[in-house]
């Protein structure tokens, strides 16, 4: 669609000027300028990690003041990273809606939403170098576990999870640490097509899929049990 113009014929499209890298509009919100401002943001976030200087890099594309951008962004680059990791669970979601994962085995679907968020995320390895660096630094100790456990909630509620009890915590750990542990294999794997990931990837969720074993196990194993509790109620309360 061709962008409307103004009395002096300059376009009022705000996402149009900003991939031309110029924005000449005086009636921008700072929340419509957030988008079009991670997207320059991230050219320079490789180089520069999530810092004040990729934000003012990102608006000089842009050709907006520093002064815009942090109105853009109260909270600074880290803001700008939240708003980053939201983005990508996102597009992880709508990647795994059209796929066929109710056909597959719970394990495979696991596997499947974490293969699928690395490969989305293959052309940007030193972004999330970059990101992960961020996120281990004092000030951010809290964000990182934040998001962690959302791109596990996003994982598993693609994968069909309707659990509610504890089960619902232990599997967003459990993926959690499988998800991190895979994460910086990845990041330094050199070989080809990432085949060793994969092949760790599938290590990590056999090992979880035992240990889910094991406590089913155990479960059956302890409804056949005598009970203490229900012992000692007896001795107390013999008629029980």
């Amino acid at each position: 669609m061709k962008a409307q113009q103004n009395d002096v014929g300059e376009s009022n499209d705000f996402t149009d000027q900003a991939a031309m890298g110029k924005t000449t509009s005086k009636d921008i919100t700072p929340e419509e300028m957030r988008l079009p401002l991670l997207a320059a943001m991230m050219r320079h976030v490789a180089f520069d990690g999530w810092s004040p200087t990729a934000l003012r890099l990102g608006a000089e594309d842009m050709g907006i003041s520093p002064e815009m951008a942090e109105l853009a962004f109260l909270g600074g680059a880290i803001e700008a990273l939240e708003m980053h990791l939201q983005d990508i669970d996102k597009e992880l979601s709508s990647a795994l809606a059209a796929m066929d994962l109710p056909s597959m085995k719970i394990r495979d679907r696991i596997t499947l939403a974490v293969r699928t968020r690395l490969e989305q995320q293959a052309n940007n390895r030193e972004v999330v170098r970059r990101t992960l660096s961020a996120l281990s630094m004092p000030q951010n100790l809290a964000l990182g576990p934040k998001v962690l456990w959302r791109t596990a909630d996003t994982m598993w509620r693609a994968a069909g999870d309707t659990s509610t009890d504890h089960n619902w915590y232990t599997k967003r750990m459990t993926l959690s640490a499988v998800y991190s542990a895979v994460l910086l294999y990845w990041l330094n794997d050199d070989s080809e097509g990432y085949e060793d990931t994969w092949a760790f990837l599938d290590r990590r969720i056999e090992d979880v899929m035992k240990i889910e074993k094991t406590k089913f196990q155990i479960r059956n194993a302890g409804k056949n049990m005598p009970s203490l509790s229900r012992f000692l109620g007896h001795i107390r309360f013999p008629s029980l």
